[in-house]
């Protein structure tokens, strides 16, 4: 049974705290004066959020002159270079210290803003990442999480890994479901939040060794880190009311976020050409506008744009590299959801608090094997 608030990312109210963004305006597809008509957005609505932006000055200080509502309001860190999306992650641990993308992470580090947003390389991002900002204590693999549009009252469900790492063994999913739960408490408002593992079936049989492994250890830690565990899951029930969490591998999770958008694009080229076919077609549309305009809102994936790297120290925003201003401004509201929530350190005491519970079942387990027998 679900408890607790439920709540979308769109209603969720952002407290009037003074919070600083640090944004990487360079390394999106569609440049730097998208991510600058995001921010002067999201400052529109919310009065109480400065940014620290990192780039080329040259490009930055012309286009936040024309936006009134950032006066005041924006530091800019002028750097030379910029991470560009084909650039090997490896390449850009060894090279990217003067980009924009290493800066931004700088700011978080050095605790002058609570949480980086970029529209960079996803690969140099998370290997940046883990170089300035360390992992948190018992994490060996971060992951990213997204949300998912689905069938629950919240509107949507968490998901982890989609392409932080592609290789993921027992105690990692283990880590991701306490990771994911936190994110589903502070993201989503759900008090009990229910996991689910994916696999190629629901069946106990099915599956690689390293899901049997994690399906019992995860479902042995559920009532000790307060969520339900439901199993395994599949593919299908991603975007159903069955779970809230899903968690899986960096490779699986990847291909399917990839599948998701790219079935999200086809469903609705085929309903404008469906809509567009002939004069009764069109006369149809018109009947059905109002209709239309709330599935596409439902399924806008602006909406819900930015994948949230979890596991670090420090809160890190990765919002999609082709993001407009709509998506930019949506991943600017996630980062002052979270800083004001001070997602890093609960997700961090979370983590500790799983491990030590861990801990303690087994060691109480062993006290009993060892116990003589009467």
């Amino acid at each position: 049974m679900q408890t607790g608030v439920t709540v979308s990312p769109s209603s969720v109210q952002i407290s009037a705290v003074k919070t600083v963004i640090s944004v990487d305006a360079m390394g999106g597809d569609l440049g730097v004066a998208v991510v600058i008509d995001g921010m002067a957005r999201a400052a529109k609505k919310h009065p109480d959020v400065s940014f620290i932006v990192h780039g080329d000055e040259a490009q930055i200080n012309p286009l936040l002159a024309k936006r009134k509502g950032l006066t005041g309001r924006v530091t800019v860190r002028h750097t030379e270079d910029v991470v560009d999306m084909h650039d090997r992650p490896s390449h850009v641990m060894r090279h990217g210290k003067g980009t924009s993308m290493w800066s931004t992470l700088d700011a978080v580090r050095q605790k002058q803003a609570s949480v980086a947003v970029s529209c960079g390389n996803t690969g140099a991002l998370m290997a940046l990442s883990m170089i300035r900002l360390r992992k948190a204590p018992g994490v060996k693999r971060p992951a990213i999480a997204i949300l998912w549009p689905s069938l629950n009252p919240q509107g949507f469900n968490v998901m982890l890994d989609v392409g932080a790492d592609i290789r993921a063994d027992a105690q990692d999913l283990k880590v991701f479901a306490l990771m994911g739960a936190s994110y589903a408490r502070n993201g989503l408002g759900l008090d009990r939040p229910r996991i689910g593992l994916l696999n190629v079936g629901t069946e106990d049989h099915k599956g690689k060794p390293e899901l049997h492994e994690a399906n019992d250890i995860i479902a042995e830690d559920a009532k000790s880190n307060n969520f339900e565990y439901v199993g395994f899951v599949e593919g299908g029930d991603i975007p159903s009311d069955k779970v809230d969490v899903i968690i899986t591998d960096g490779f699986t999770g990847n291909v399917a976020l990839k599948t998701g958008e790219g079935t999200a694009s086809l469903i609705g080229l085929r309903m404008r050409q469906a809509f567009t076919r002939n004069l009764l077609s069109k006369i149809s549309a018109l009947f059905a506008l109002r209709s239309l305009r709330y599935l596409r809102h439902k399924i806008d994936p602006r909406r819900v744009n930015g994948g949230v790297f979890l596991g670090l120290n420090g809160t890190v925003i990765k919002s999609h590299g082709a993001a407009d201003a709509t998506g930019v401004e949506a991943a600017i509201r996630l980062a002052l959801q979270l800083a004001q929530l001070g997602f890093t350190e609960k997700l961090a005491a979370r983590v500790a608090s799983g491990l030590q519970n861990s801990q303690d079942d087994d060691e109480a387990s062993v006290e009993t094997d060892d116990a003589p027998q009467k």
